[in-house]
């Protein structure tokens, strides 16, 4: 009696563990936290933050009316307090492109980010000192509106009308000298993968010249910069894709008040900002090219987060 031999097209099945972050989570606790102390520290802090929100916009609109650099200052301090009232770290890895000194080859710097979340805002505003793109409908947000408004937030249409005006709005930011960041995906995704770039906004850094128009040369020099941001720490153990999509990412039709509360909830969290080597928009023969070029950097920076290949790259700062 002969044994069977397998069939050849069935797998056999692997015994390889898997890991999953989640599980390093007590198994009652891995959706949310709910208990008694979980709610009353979510409630202090979004008390907190709408108090300092508040004392952001008087804090702002007296720095607007000092010499000097204080306007900008003011923002990278106001987001580092924000990061601290929710107990959320900020490490970088790489080094930035930018300052609120000038370049010493005179070239602006153009900061590119994945989006996931209200949180890149505090995250980004931490550590990079340079105004905002924001979608026309976060001007008349309560508050965070009016904040937005005094940190010299740049507002852009997406009809395709206003586009061109849109982007000459930034480059005459540029023209002053001021560095300029943005989110080309557009919107906020899950957190586990980038949305498509929008093109059109590189034509900040690379404007196309239609053959009817004359040859200027008033539109400043600049380098594009790709940055990484990940949510990789909750309580100090990894996070998962669950996690990394439904306690940090704000996607979709979420509001932003439930999104708080249950982010307040959890006692410390952070994000991991990775700055990678800037590239120059001549170098690529166009708007696409660029833009694929800056999506293909943050991409594998993300992939490297979630394998842990970054960790002991320098220079990092924690903060």
């Amino acid at each position: 009696m002969s044994v069977a031999e397998p069939h050849p097209t069935k797998k056999r099945k692997s015994h390889r563990p898997v890991f999953d972050p989640d599980r390093l989570f007590a198994e009652q606790n891995r959706a949310l936290q709910d208990t008694f102390t979980d709610r009353l520290r979510a409630r202090l802090r979004a008390g907190a933050l709408l108090a300092w929100a508040a004392a952001g916009c008087v804090g702002q609109g007296s720095c607007l009316l000092m010499p000097g650099k204080m306007f900008r200052r003011f923002p990278l301090f106001f987001w580092s307090v924000a990061c601290r009232i929710l107990n959320l770290k900020v490490r970088t890895i790489g080094e930035r492109a930018g300052s609120l000194t000038p370049r010493a080859d005179g070239r602006r710097v153009i900061y590119v980010a994945n989006h996931c979340s209200w949180l890149d805002v505090l995250v980004l505003g931490k550590v990079l000192p340079a105004f905002f793109i924001a979608k026309q409908e976060v001007r008349h947000w309560p508050v965070i509106g009016y904040l937005t408004f005094l940190g010299r937030t740049i507002y852009i249409n997406r009809n395709r009308q206003e586009a061109g005006q849109d982007v000459e709005n930034v480059i005459n930011q540029l023209r002053k000298g001021y560095d300029i960041a943005f989110f080309p995906e557009g919107t906020t995704s899950k957190g586990n993968g980038l949305l498509p770039f929008m093109s059109s906004l590189f034509a900040i850094a690379k404007p196309v010249r239609r053959p009817s128009e004359p040859a200027t040369d008033d539109h400043p020099s600049c380098i594009i910069q790709p940055v990484t941001v990940a949510y990789d720490q909750l309580e100090g153990l990894p996070v998962g894709r669950h996690r990394r999509s439904f306690v940090f990412s704000w996607f979709g039709d979420m509001d932003f008040g439930p999104h708080l509360m249950g982010l307040g909830k959890w006692r410390s969290m952070r994000a991991t900002v990775v700055f990678h080597p800037p590239i120059k928009p001549e170098d690529y023969p166009s708007r696409k090219a660029l833009s694929n070029a800056a999506r293909a950097a943050i991409e594998q920076g993300s992939e490297d987060l979630r394998q842990n290949r970054l960790q002991d790259i320098t220079p990092s700062t924690r903060s």
